[in-house]
């Protein structure tokens, strides 16, 4: 069984995803961000930068913090949507949205949604950046069906939770042929659904 420490953030949702995929038992231990609690010494003992989420298999006692590690750790251990004939192609894709699609729209978020009118620098250059994020996946992906070629990956199951904040980000999904296009095919799926909702609020996924 996996436990689950995390929040209801894009990073968050990547993890209950892949295990509603893979179809592993779960259980959620809430880390509440907004009263700090990742900074409680015992999360820290297993998160050394107070970061959600990690996951601890009790089937074996392992602890993985950051999500693109515990993705690749799922997907050995499953052996889904993790392909070794593909493995660099779904690295290279899974690294840049770790290193760049979501760090740069999550800057984004707090500039233009979280804090907007404090800094127009910030919002300008991380609005510029996210469009160009859209430009990019939308041209990979009239290329392919899925960010690492045609087969469904733990590269896409990193980006996806970032793009269905596509409300916050004011750029328009719906501009974006193909990039709609694999949102809505993901969407679809019923693990996906699921997983998204995994704090059971009624969550519902936004459309284009």
């Amino acid at each position: 069984m996996i436990e689950l420490f995390t929040a209801d953030t894009p990073n968050g949702k990547k993890i209950s995803i892949m295990l509603e995929e893979i179809q592993y038992e779960y259980k959620v231990t809430k880390v509440n961000l907004f009263k700090n609690e990742q900074f409680n010494p015992e999360f820290k003992k297993i998160s050394p930068f107070n970061k959600i989420p990690v996951i601890k298999d009790h089937d074996n006692g392992k602890i993985i913090f950051e999500s693109g590690a515990i993705l690749i750790y799922l997907g050995n251990k499953s052996g889904k949507f993790y392909d070794e004939k593909n493995r660099d192609q779904i690295n290279q894709w899974l690294m840049a949205q770790m290193g760049y699609v979501g760090p740069m729209l999550g800057q984004h978020h707090q500039f233009h949604h979280y804090n907007p009118g404090k800094s127009k620098f910030g919002e300008d250059r991380y609005f510029k950046i996210s469009k160009a994020i859209y430009n990019d996946l939308d041209l990979r992906l009239s290329q392919s069906k899925f960010l690492a070629g045609e087969e469904y990956s733990i590269a896409d199951i990193a980006t996806w939770p970032w793009i269905a904040r596509h409300d916050w980000h004011d750029i328009g999904l719906g501009n974006y042929k193909n990039l709609t296009k694999w949102y809505l095919n993901i969407s679809n799926r019923p693990a996906v659904i699921k997983g998204y909702d995994f704090m059971q609020k009624g969550e519902t996924i936004p459309l284009p």
